[in-house]
C-alpha cells in the first residue's frame, strides 16, 4: 500500500479551512483501503494583527469583506455548502475574532505527541470556534479543547502561561509564505503538489490516486 504525507496550512478561524478538513476527512476515508494517509497540520494566521484578547468578530469580519451583507452572503453559501459535509455553522454565535497564535501553539504540542491527538485538536478547535462560538484565543478554551483531545491539562496551562514555541509557529508561518502559500487551506502532498482550497472530495481522491499510482511506479522501477 502506498503512503501519501499531507501536509495542511490552515486557520482555526477560516471556514475555509474547516470545510476543506471535512472534504478531506471523507476523501480519506474513501481511499483508506488503497492508500494510507498521514496528514501534518501547519500553522498560518489570517489576523496576526489581532490583540491577544481579540476583536469584535462581526464588527471586523464585515469591514474585511466589504459590508454585512456581503458577509452575510458569504455566510449562507457557507453554512450551506457545511450542511453537506456535517459542520453546523453557527457564524451568529462568533463573537470574539481572536489572535490564533496561542491555538497553533496548542496544535503544535499536539503534534509532537502524535497525529491522532493533533487531529482531535483541530477538529475541537474548528468545533469550538465555528459551531459553539468559543473563542479559541482564550486559554480556558484551549485547555479544554487539549483535555478533550486526551493530552495533560496541567501541561498544557503551563505551556500557554509561557512563550513556549511562539517562535517556532512564526517561522513556520514565515517559510509558507516565502513559499508563496498566500491564502488558506493549502495542501501539501508529499512535499512535491499543491492543492489550494476547499477542494470537492472527488478533487482529492483523484489526486490521492494519481500520486498513489506515482509512487508504485517508481518503487516497481527500483525492483
Amino acid at each position: 500500500m502506498a503512503r501519501i504525507t499531507i501536509d495542511i496550512v490552515s486557520d482555526v478561524v477560516c471556514p475555509w479551512c474547516y470545510l476543506g478538513k471535512a472534504r478531506l476527512d471523507l476523501a480519506i476515508a474513501e481511499v483508506q483501503d488503497e492508500i494510507g494517509i498521514d496528514v501534518n497540520w501547519r500553522p498560518y494566521r489570517l489576523n496576526p494583527d489581532y490583540p491577544p484578547e481579540g476583536v469584535d468578530h462581526q464588527t471586523e469580519l464585515a469591514k474585511k469583506l466589504g459590508g454585512k451583507a456581503n458577509m452575510d452572503r458569504a455566510h449562507e453559501q457557507l453554512t450551506s455548502l457545511g450542511r453537506e459535509v456535517g459542520i453546523a455553522f453557527d457564524f451568529g454565535a462568533i463573537k470574539v475574532g481572536p489572535n490564533t497564535l496561542d491555538a497553533h501553539r496548542l496544535i503544535h504540542w499536539a503534534g509532537q505527541e502524535n497525529r491522532d491527538v493533533q487531529a482531535a485538536v483541530v477538529a475541537g478547535l474548528f468545533k469550538a470556534n465555528f459551531e459553539e462560538g468559543r473563542n479559541v484565543g482564550d486559554h480556558r478554551v484551549l485547555i479544554d479543547v487539549a483535555r478533550e483531545a486526551g493530552m495533560d491539562e496541567a501541561l498544557v496551562s503551563r505551556l500557554l502561561a509561557t512563550d513556549a514555541d511562539k517562535d517556532h509557529v512564526v517561522s513556520e508561518i514565515d517559510a509558507a509564505q516565502r513559499m508563496g502559500v498566500s491564502g488558506v487551506p493549502f495542501f501539501i502532498l508529499d512535499q512535491q503538489y499543491a492543492v489550494s482550497g476547499a477542494q470537492p472530495v472527488e478533487v482529492l481522491v483523484s489526486a490521492f490516486r494519481e500520486l498513489a499510482r506515482e509512487k508504485l511506479q517508481a518503487l516497481n522501477k527500483l525492483n
